[in-house]
């Protein structure tokens, strides 16, 4: 949905509510008392709600330095001012919960506290280290992250060391300690803390709530300078956070929260949508607006990612996310390209079909910074660096180098900081030129060198601030300086609020929240990584199923879902497809309805294959694709077999990938055995699904017939 900036011209609804649909107009007029927007992925909820605080200043009804925007990240945060400024609304606070917290206990420690407020520790890993040494627990790096966020969650949820044993009941062995070792390290490690005189993220929480209920004055002054609320990505709030909102609004209700029940993913970390959920209970006059026009999305990605939620088990209490109804969204895009389902002999394998498909897109005009692979754990990631490497596509990691920090990008904003001087006593040019002449120096070109490695990097991150600037001086206007740009460049740099670059972005699912992209590739979707192994629990499955929700509604219009059987190439083929795909991939057997109220029904074990030739059990995926044993000679004709092996080795040459990619060695010995004469026959063999079928299928039918003939 094309944004609509701020115009001075028109009347005030014209300008700024002209351009929203009926639902996100009702937000964004409703000006008064609680609300309560329950926005599904890609519904414009940023939208409605920047709007409605953009309206509501511009009216007269808000004072922009009386709001309090929140939201979960600080990318999140700047994306929002940022907006806010198109609609020239520049002054209204929107924060972080950490760093709105930060932001009033920095200014009150003195006079509620006394004395200087303590460092703040950046990460626990070292001080859980030390806690752990001194109780002569042995750990490792991945114990002392279990271990830390074990800790974060119990603080959020507002646990102690005294109080934590009694309340995690059921959380199993975090970093594989019992609960009464970790209670031991919370404590220790708070110890600590208190000798070191620091304190964590958790704790900027703790101690302003802390404030708040103990000091009336400081209450009193905080619930005065602000007196409206919005809260965004409400579902994520956890309970130590919802208990600082309480006390900012002290029984107050000029609250606004905007969510989506079925993008809970942060369970783990302490969050809950039960306020979300609940929030009409809390208050009962409260409207409510549901967001369920779909603009991101096709109406085939739209479909597949209903269908997913709509096979989940249902009923139950509301105020549980688990069996909170789904909001079904309606797409308002045209018809685009179905969801592709491809199944790959092994990892490996699956990273090269990828790649090439990915070089297809880029070769139809998606630009590259368009496309994103989105995986459940951060360790898939290296098979696909290597297959984008391996093809020559440029490839950024989200959670790797910081945009911001790398050499060229400080470089450029020291000189366009030094530049803005003598911007500002020169006449005056477009504002993408004069950043294009500035950056020019440090090897930026209109046109992208031919070659990759450490010079394509640096002209793409170049390129990023380029275009950046250009789509200022369109959303800010003409009058948009040399010197507002170089300070919009350091308020993204705190957020770590980074501008497109190009190339093809490698991501897990979690940090793909928010983001957006044409064409996404959802892959390694086996039972084990999606849901993960240690999803033990139906509340846990049903945390997965939304992490894959919230993948899959990540695409505008290209959709590829992939699995592969085998980790390694040769290696035992017992994966199984997700469960979360039965019923929505063309090839499924499981039926999306084929469920009971204890959860999704499990495959049943195939039953053990037959040799045909001497009637033997068939041990290995391979024998059994086959239908013989290996012991027994095989039945094909040897020219036969050779014509089909020859084509394979050509047609993987043409599309540059492993010739079993095309067919494992097991699947062209079916054919070859086989000898089918028609499509149908030859849909019918172990191996050949409707994506290969539609691709080799014809080839090797008019393969099979030139051999029959010779």
């Amino acid at each position: 949905m094309t944004e609509v900036f701020f115009d001075a011209g028109g009347s005030l609804e014209e300008r700024i509510l002209g351009g929203l649909d009926d639902e996100q107009r009702e937000v964004a007029s409703t000006l008064a008392g609680p609300m309560c927007v329950l926005a599904g992925a890609g519904t414009g909820k940023t939208r409605a709600i920047t709007h409605r605080i953009a309206y509501g200043v511009h009216s007269g009804v808000y004072s922009p330095q009386r709001l309090l925007a929140v939201t979960f990240t600080a990318r999140a945060a700047a994306e929002m001012r940022s907006r806010l400024r198109d609609l020239g609304v520049a002054n209204v606070q929107a924060r972080t919960f950490h760093a709105a917290a930060l932001r009033q206990l920095q200014f009150f420690w003195p006079q509620a506290i006394g004395g200087t407020l303590p460092n703040l520790l950046d990460h626990k890993a070292n001080m859980i280290a030390e806690a752990s040494r001194r109780l002569r627990l042995s750990t490792d790096r991945a114990s002392i992250r279990d271990l830390a966020a074990e800790i974060e969650w119990a603080k959020v949820s507002m646990l102690t060391p005294a109080n934590y044993l009694e309340n995690a009941q059921g959380r199993g062995t975090p970093g594989g300690f019992d609960l009464t070792a970790v209670s031991r390290v919370f404590q220790a490690y708070e110890d600590i803390k208190t000798d070191r005189n620091v304190i964590d993220f958790e704790d900027v929480l703790l101690i302003t709530v802390g404030i708040l209920q103990e000091d009336p004055k400081v209450a009193a002054t905080v619930r005065e300078q602000y007196r409206h609320f919005v809260v965004d990505e409400y579902q994520d709030v956890s309970p130590l956070q919802q208990r600082l909102l309480d006390l900012w609004l002290g029984g107050r209700d000029e609250l606004c929260v905007v969510g989506d029940a079925s993008q809970t993913i942060y369970s783990f970390t302490g969050a809950s949508p039960k306020h979300l959920l609940g929030f009409k209970a809390q208050f009962p006059g409260a409207s409510v607006v549901k967001l369920i026009r779909d603009y991101r999305s096709t109406p085939q990605v739209v479909k597949l990612a209903n269908d997913l939620l709509g096979s989940r088990r249902s009923g139950g209490p509301v105020a549980d996310a688990a069996w909170a109804p789904p909001l079904k969204l309606v797409a308002q895009r045209p018809s685009g390209p179905e969801p592709k389902f491809m199944e790959c002999p092994d990892d490996e394998a699956e990273a090269a079909v990828v790649a090439g498909r990915i070089q297809e897109l880029l070769d139809a005009g998606v630009q590259a910074s368009e496309i994103a692979i989105l995986f459940r754990t951060n360790g898939q990631s290296e098979a696909y660096e290597q297959a984008l490497a391996s093809a020559g596509i440029g490839y950024q990691l989200r959670g790797g180098e910081r945009f911001f920090a790398r050499k060229e990008v400080r470089d450029a904003i020291l000189q366009l900081r030094a530049a803005t001087r003598a911007v500002a006593e020169g006449p005056q040019e477009p504002l993408g030129q004069i950043v294009r002449d500035i950056v020019a120096s440090l090897g930026y070109t209109e046109a992208a060198p031919h070659n990759g490695g450490a010079l394509r990097e640096r002209w793409e991150s170049l390129a990023a601030l380029v275009a950046l600037a250009d789509e200022l001086a369109v959303s800010r206007g003409e009058s948009f300086t040399l010197a507002e740009f170089v300070n919009e460049l350091q308020e993204r740099s705190v957020a770590q609020h980074a501008p497109t670059v190009q190339g093809v972005t490698l991501a897990s699912l979690h940090s793909a929240k928010g983001l957006e992209w044409d064409a996404v590739f959802l892959v390694g979707l086996s039972e084990g990584l999606m849901p993960i192994s240690f999803a033990d629990t139906p509340e846990d499955v049903d945390e997965e199923r939304r992490l894959l929700y919230v993948g899959i509604t990540r695409a505008r219009e290209h959709l590829n879902l992939s699995w592969s059987t085998a980790r390694t190439p040769g290696g035992r083929a017992n994966r199984k497809p997700s469960r979360f795909l039965d019923g929505l991939r063309p090839d499924s057997v499981a039926s999306a309805n084929a469920r009971s109220k204890s959860g999704p029904v499990r495959r049943k074990a195939a039953a053990p294959a037959s040799c045909r030739v001497c009637g033997s059990m068939l041990a290995t995926g391979a024998e059994r694709k086959v239908g013989r044993c290996n012991q027994c000679p095989p039945s094909y004709e040897e020219q036969t077999f050779d014509a089909l092996r020859q084509w394979r080795k050509d047609e993987a040459k043409s599309a540059d990938v492993p010739a079993y990619v095309v067919f494992t060695d097991a699947t062209l010995t079916a054919i070859a055995e086989a000898k089918p004469t028609s499509l149908e026959e030859l849909a019918g063999l172990a191996g050949i699904g409707p994506s290969k079928l539609e691709r080799y299928g014809e080839a090797v039918l008019a393969v099979l017939a030139e051999s029959a003939v010779l």
